[in-house]
């Protein structure tokens, strides 16, 4: 078979796993390490067969931009929005966002962060993302009755603590975070979360890693 020649079986690879392949490498060695070239031998495939999804490096850059968004910026979002009977536990639905991968991809926004000081496109992108998280900070703490500068500066406090240990790639058992929660909680909304509450929340997060570098809206 001609290497350009069509094929339903997949030996070009596809879209996602050149995107995997590039989030892998990203996550391991930094944007310098998502190239073309290392790619196609990372996954053994020819270097032509990028082109037939990608149009150039730069498109596969932004398809890794959007993936970020998608596994970082949106499930905050959906947190903060989320239904929640009280504000503990509205407080409590952004700070479990922030506890599995899956809701929150804690090595991919550090990787972003990185490869953000090395690319003013990125930075701004990243300072944008910044802006509509906190923005739906703000707004939750304001939906609880917070002044509009109470309810910035406590958002900032939730945001900018979390940010912080991501950066710093802090590690602590689950056991810990869940005992500090409650205080974080305190000090973020200024209302301690009843037993019930805590109860609910440890049932959905009880099975989350036990060692993770993604924090707990704090410490992790």
């Amino acid at each position: 078979m001609a290497e350009d020649a069509p094929s339903e079986t997949g030996w070009r690879g596809s879209p996602e796993g050149w995107l995997e392949a590039a989030y892998e490498a990203l996550i391991d060695g930094g944007i310098d390490a998502v190239k073309i070239m290392p790619l196609a031998q990372r996954l053994r495939l020819s270097r032509t067969s990028f082109y037939w999804f990608f149009k150039d490096r730069e498109a596969l850059l932004t398809a890794l931009l959007d993936r970020w968004d998608q596994r970082t910026t949106q499930p905050l979002i959906a947190a903060a929005t989320a239904y929640a009977e009280t504000q503990a536990e509205a407080i409590l639905n952004v700070i479990g966002s922030f506890l599995p991968p899956e809701t929150f991809d804690a090595r991919l926004e550090f990787a972003v962060r990185s490869w953000a000081l090395q690319d003013a496109g990125v930075m701004s992108r990243l300072h944008a993302a910044d802006e509509h998280r906190l923005t739906a900070l703000r707004d939750l703490l304001m939906r609880w009755g917070h002044a509009p500068l109470d309810a910035d500066v406590r958002a900032r406090t939730i945001y900018l603590v979390q940010m912080g240990y991501i950066s710093m790639q802090q590690r602590e058992p689950l056991a810990l975070r869940l005992e500090r929660i409650p205080a974080y909680v305190e000090i973020y909304g200024g209302i301690r979360p009843e037993p019930r509450e805590m109860a609910r929340f440890h049932a959905r997060h009880s099975e989350a890693d036990d060692i993770a570098t993604s924090g707990v809206a704090g410490p992790s």
